[in-house]
């Protein structure tokens, strides 16, 4: 009787394994098209990964909310100069349409002298769209 109770335990968590699989691909597939488009020099195509929605949270700045105003700021940040050398989940975890990633990221950053290297941890909320996951609200920071 324990052998089944324990078999039941687990064949009732493989949906639940298979959902946060299937999101955590998906995150990290967005994630190479984001910093693609970004160093492409595409601010477009970098909101168009963002809910209609969305907010972003700077470090030190008021809240951008909104893809039209999402494609400015990142515009604004690849017109500046600024380049994604690394973007990566750390951990995802998800529940129904919603997902929580935990990321790191790495920049350059140009000044004088020469480009800076910055790094910074991240925390993204994503919301499913239909078959895509897209990110709703987008908060990050610097040491």
């Amino acid at each position: 009787m324990k052998r089944w109770i324990a078999i039941f335990a687990v064949v009732s968590l493989l949906p639940a394994a298979a959902a946060a699989d299937e999101a955590r691909a998906a995150i990290d597939e967005a994630l190479v098209t984001f910093v693609d488009a970004f160093n492409a020099g595409d601010g477009a195509a970098v909101a168009g990964l963002y809910t209609e929605d969305a907010a972003l949270y700077p470090p030190g700045e008021v809240p951008v909310h909104g893809r039209a105003a999402i494609a400015a700021y990142w515009q604004g940040a690849i017109d500046a100069g600024m380049k994604i050398d690394d973007l990566h989940a750390v951990e995802v975890e998800s529940a129904g349409d919603l997902a929580g990633e935990v990321g790191v990221f790495t920049l350059s950053v140009p000044g004088e002298g020469g480009a800076t290297t910055v790094t910074g941890k991240y925390i993204v909320i994503w919301k499913r769209n239909g078959d895509t996951w897209q990110l709703h609200r987008d908060i990050w920071n610097t040491p």
